[in-house]
């Protein structure tokens, strides 16, 4: 059996004092960023800029239309990978302008072949892995193997957050604490998917360090598999 590579996986994210993402299902999260102070900010750029490859999953690019680039400090921005299964984003997304930063688009073999044609027009690499939806290991090893990425960043939302832990392939999580309550039962939160059936199945974290970037605490995480 081969053996899969995948690279070190940092998993970010802003998150309110209960645990969500945005204000409301549908709703961007760029709303609540503009709440993050400027120093949590400049982590997140710096931290993208540290790193070879930025993953964030289809609803994020249709609700925030993200760019994924490094803008407020100096630095290379990082790949942008985007697993869409089916290649029905909209080709007018800002992160499918590649003539400044490369794009990875993860398709299943279920993606019609004239829409893999119209992003591979455009400049997108588009890489096939797995049968019916992406198969998340077989992308961290394409991504090692053939895009030399040892260290990828994730943005998520709770869909792909719970694909990657899922598969014990997020290595950290830091969390830019944001101090407001949202509430609402179908706000998004830091991870969605299937609901765990007992206290074995939760995903079990070491705290390794607390930090102010301004007003904001940034606490960061060892996962534990």
């Amino acid at each position: 059996m081969e053996t899969l590579h995948k690279p070190h996986v940092l998993m970010i994210s802003e998150i309110t004092a209960d645990g969500k993402l945005t204000l409301g299902k549908g709703v961007s999260s760029k709303i609540l960023m503009k709440y993050m102070s400027h120093e949590a900010e400049i982590l997140l750029h710096e931290t993208r800029a540290e790193y070879d490859a930025i993953m964030v999953g289809s609803s994020t690019i249709r609700i925030d239309n993200s760019f994924l680039t490094v803008r407020m400090v100096p630095g290379k921005s990082p790949i942008r990978v985007i697993p869409n299964s089916l290649a029905d984003l909209p080709l007018t997304s800002n992160v499918f302008d590649t003539t400044s930063v490369p794009t990875v688009l993860a398709v299943s073999s279920r993606a019609p072949q004239n829409r893999i044609d119209a992003f591979t027009a455009q400049g997108v690499d588009v890489v096939v892995c797995g049968e019916d939806r992406v198969d998340f290991p077989m992308l961290m090893n394409i991504l090692y193997t053939k895009y030399n990425v040892r260290k990828l960043i994730i943005e998520g939302g709770p869909t792909l957050n719970w694909h990657m832990l899922h598969h014990n392939l997020v290595d950290e999580i830091w969390l830019i604490h944001l101090p407001f309550i949202v509430g609402g039962s179908d706000t998004p939160s830091l991870v969605g998917g299937m609901p765990i059936r007992s206290e074995k199945d939760m995903i079990r974290l070491d705290l390794t360090g607390t930090k102010m970037y301004g007003s904001n605490l940034v606490t960061e995480y060892r996962v534990l598999y």
